[in-house]
């Protein structure tokens, strides 16, 4: 009889822990979720300490490369996007653009990629087991480099990642890519 008493002790323990379980679950997927559209832009900038940023007033757009499998980002209309938000950009910043002989000489290269993550999230009875699922998103990076012609190095570096679950989709967040790269110059100095 006092087995009765303690299979019924848990049979209530589980029922009321049912929905504490599936609770946890369903706030873990919302969590996954809003992690799968917070893998925002990542920008990082390098550059070089011993330049003088105010000393450049002109640029010059001379070489930009496209390296993608993707049609729709492997296009000569995407080029034309980047260099003119490149230009708006900079122009946006007091430098003037110029076809001649510049003090910073403009390099970029947009390139994009199917890449597969690895998630993991509890399963099985009460969560104590991991399931490990592949995910597959794309990843363009956008790399713009500022040169100083005179001494033919590399003066400032700013470097855009965005992950999207579809590789044409990164079309659309290219002016946002050059916006918060160009955001970020002149470097403020450490």
């Amino acid at each position: 009889m006092f087995e009765f008493f303690i299979c019924e002790y848990k049979l209530r323990r589980l029922r009321r822990s049912g929905p504490i379980v599936v609770q946890a679950l369903a706030m873990f997927l919302l969590g996954f979720l809003l992690a799968q559209d917070a893998r925002a832009q990542k920008v990082t900038v390098e550059f070089d300490q011993a330049a003088d940023f105010s000393h450049y007033k002109t640029f010059a757009i001379r070489d930009g490369r496209l390296n993608s499998n993707n049609p729709a980002l492997n296009s000569p209309l995407v080029k034309k996007q980047i260099e003119a938000d490149i230009e708006h950009g900079l122009t946006a910043k007091g430098l003037t653009q110029t076809t001649g002989a510049s003090d910073l000489n403009v390099r970029y290269t947009f390139g994009a990629a199917r890449k597969t993550e690895v998630e993991a999230y509890p399963a099985g009875w009460y969560g104590m087991g991991t399931r490990y699922v592949r995910v597959p998103y794309a990843e363009g990076t956008l790399v713009i480099d500022l040169r100083d012609p005179t001494t033919r190095s590399l003066v400032w570096r700013a470097i855009a990642a965005e992950e999207k679950s579809d590789a044409s989709k990164i079309q659309g967040k290219l002016d946002d890519m050059v916006k918060k790269s160009i955001d970020k110059y002149p470097p403020k100095k450490k």
